[in-house]
């Protein structure tokens, strides 16, 4: 019997004789095959053990706890893959390599080798982004959309926009979803260069940037077993390479079986390592993701170093470094209809939220990202989109020609 073991190093195998060991046993086993201490184990059918970082974390993962259990109660069999954390550093076994009779000094090696001999890929301990939080009604409009409307049936994304603070803390504010094509385990964005100029500046008057993406996975992509898919690294890493932001978040969305049986909505966010984004910008990525393809796995186009081996797969989840996620109550509201969804957003639209709001200020009227997107379109984008956004932002009186010119777009619905 073969039980897979996936921990920091990636995937390897450890062979049991005894389908019905304990864990104390499958431990023992584990430390001659994979060279871990016994009393540095942490085993688990969770694979979210993987992300957690400290000893403390740990502890949180109880269900193979305790040593007399056997394994066998687990619904292990063979194949089944468990999850290991451990403390420290050891040598990861390689496969055996057959000496060249030439030695060392007979082989000849490209550039190219030599290159690949240093490129070595390990695991990133430390994000750049301390701690991304979310303003609570924008995330909860877009996870409203994907669970509600969507069923997390296909996949959907966005841009999320806000501020970044002198600690390398994120603080996300809105989120622009651009025209996309959504599958079950792809997602295409048809991105819209002028209208992402128009996005742009009214982030600029708002004092806000770009500073991450954020998607779901749908339901279908559960019954794997990966954290982000190799599309979806391929995605992030091209995302934030393009960026230059070194706090830029990804930030994913899913759904999670809950104690009762039943789903809650779940977000996790993580930033992709320096090395993935830099042998993604070098070109080291196969891009061509075959449907027959591991998920689990992103393909090199020639071999890097993982541990002491030379391969050309790697574990996607080496490549995730993950950030602590907050929430707070942002500056804007988000009631607005979003843009580029199945509906388009009209003009009527605008007269509705401004008679449901005629008891506000006016400047309090118009604090929806998506509202100004819609009344953007009609004004010059140098000059009239940041000014009005900077009077949000300061929620400052809205100069008269811009409030009788919104007035009059949602009066000609």
């Amino acid at each position: 019997m073969m039980i897979r073991i996936r921990s920091r190093d990636g995937l390897e195998r450890v062979t049991i004789d005894n389908p019905n060991i304990t864990i104390s046993q499958l431990k023992t086993l584990i430390q001659a095959q994979l060279r871990v201490p016994i009393n540095h184990q942490t085993l688990s059918t969770n694979q979210n053990l993987l992300l957690s970082k400290t000893p403390q974390e740990f502890t949180q993962f109880t269900d193979m706890s305790n040593p007399h259990l056997p394994i066998s109660s687990l619904g292990l069999s063979h194949g089944s893959i468990l999850y290991l954390a451990y403390e420290g550093e050891r040598s990861v076994i390689g496969p055996s390599v057959k000496a060249s009779p030439a030695g060392s000094f007979g082989k000849k090696m490209t550039m190219d080798d030599l290159i690949a001999k240093q490129m070595r890929v390990s695991r990133q301990e430390n994000p750049h982004c301390e701690m991304v939080s979310f303003d609570r009604d924008t995330a909860n409009v877009f996870q409203s959309y994907v669970n509600e409307t969507m069923a997390f049936g296909v996949k959907r994304g966005g841009f999320m926009y806000g501020v970044v603070g002198e600690e390398g803390k994120v603080e996300v504010d809105f989120i622009y979803e651009p025209p996309q094509q959504g599958g079950e385990e792809g997602l295409v964005l048809m991105r819209d260069e002028g209208e992402e100029r128009i996005v742009d500046a009214i982030a600029l008057g708002l004092g806000m940037r770009r500073v991450g993406f954020i998607f779901t996975q749908t339901i279908s992509q559960s019954k794997f077993d990966y954290t982000l898919s190799s599309r979806e690294v391929l995605q992030a890493a091209e995302l934030q390479g393009e960026s230059e932001l070194k706090e830029w978040v990804t930030a994913v969305v899913k759904l999670k079986v809950n104690e009762d049986g039943g789903a809650d909505v779940h977000f996790e966010a993580f930033q992709m390592s320096d090395t993935c984004i830099k042998l993604f910008k070098e070109g080291w990525f196969e891009t061509d993701v075959k449907d027959g393809d591991d998920p689990k796995l992103s393909k090199m186009k020639k071999d890097v170093v993982v541990g002491v081996k030379d391969t050309k797969e790697i574990d996607n989840d080496f490549f995730l470094v993950v950030v602590k996620i907050s929430d707070h109550q942002g500056p804007l509201s988000s009631t607005f209809p979003i843009e580029n969804r199945n509906s388009p957003v009209s003009v009527r639209a605008l007269k509705s939220h401004l008679d449901r709001t005629k008891n506000l200020p006016f400047v309090k009227r118009i604090s929806d990202f998506h509202l100004l997107l819609l009344v953007a379109r009609f004004l010059d984008i140098s000059a009239d989109v940041p000014a009005l956004a900077h009077c949000v932002q300061a929620q400052a009186p809205v100069p008269e020609g811009y409030q009788l010119l919104i007035e009059s777009m949602a009066s000609s619905s």
